[in-house]
């Protein structure tokens, strides 16, 4: 269920918590919500999530005109003790503080944090849930659907994780490039950085100068069966244009990769088997 709808093991373990205790029918219409743009608008601020989705217009229960629903989540924050535990913790590991300042998360992350103060939601006890819907269940539709978007926003910005339970990316980063080791390595990055750009003296191709034949032959030219072609040199990149967003671009909404579809269907035209 996860597998599909998350890509990272982050977003996957997201979605797990919630799976914990939820309705498997709810999930279901959840993911529909969420896939569908039932869901307006969401923004998450001071680690609250708050979102308006659109619900369903039922006449069997009198709702005939298209209702529309406040949703808010909160994920249980970690307290400052234990912020300061995690961050020294993550300081004295050179593989997790160059991943962070890269804007990566590591996947052995959850060892710098205790046992009581996860980084990842592992049950409803992390989870504070509302909806203006009048369905008895919490989570309802409405709010699984906002934690599946939730869960797909993690795959692109997994330091969302920090900011739901109380820091923020930046505020981590400032924290991590304190320690003697961010230091270090923070140093290393910006000359690296610096490096690159200083390489960097041109980003287009410069033209080169060919010669040309002085004059031609024009009865040669058309007498010929075939005539001359010019030589065109073939991609280096082939599909760039469909590989530059990657498998999963931001317009394409389902779980398989869009480059194998594209992929298959450019074979498919060049064997004319559509």
């Amino acid at each position: 269920m996860t597998k599909k709808f998350s890509r990272t093991w982050w977003g996957k373990r997201f979605i797990e918590a919630l799976e914990e205790f939820s309705d498997t029918a709810r999930l279901g219409r959840g993911r529909s919500y969420a896939r569908n743009g039932k869901i307006l608008n969401y923004e998450v601020e001071n680690g609250k999530i708050t979102a308006k989705v659109r619900g369903s217009v039922n006449p069997y229960f009198g709702v005939y005109k298209e209702p529309k629903y406040n949703v808010s989540i909160e994920i249980k924050q970690i307290s400052a003790k234990n912020w300061s535990f995690a961050i020294n913790q993550m300081a004295a590991k050179a593989s997790v503080v160059s991943k962070l300042l890269l804007n990566e998360v590591p996947d052995n992350i959850e060892n710098c944090f205790t046992k009581d103060a996860l980084l990842l939601p592992h049950s409803s006890k992390d989870f504070k849930t509302a909806c203006s819907c009048p369905d008895y269940a919490n989570p309802c539709k409405h709010i699984a659907g906002v934690c599946y978007l939730v869960a797909s926003q993690l795959d692109n910005d997994p330091f969302l994780l920090f900011e739901l339970r109380g820091l923020s990316r930046k505020q981590l980063q400032q924290e991590l490039a304190k320690s003697t080791l961010g230091k270090v390595l923070s140093s290393a990055i910006d000359a690296n950085a610096e490096t690159e750009i200083i390489a960097a003296t041109s980003y287009y191709t410069k033209p080169k100068t060919v010669s040309l034949a002085k004059s031609v032959d024009l009865k040669d030219f058309w007498g010929t069966s075939k005539p001359p072609m010019p030589e065109v040199s073939q991609a280096t990149v082939s599909a760039i244009l469909i590989k530059k967003a990657g498998d999963f671009p931001s317009f394409w909404k389902k779980d398989n990769s869009f480059v194998e579809i594209m992929e298959d269907f450019y074979n498919r035209v060049r064997a004319k088997k559509f």
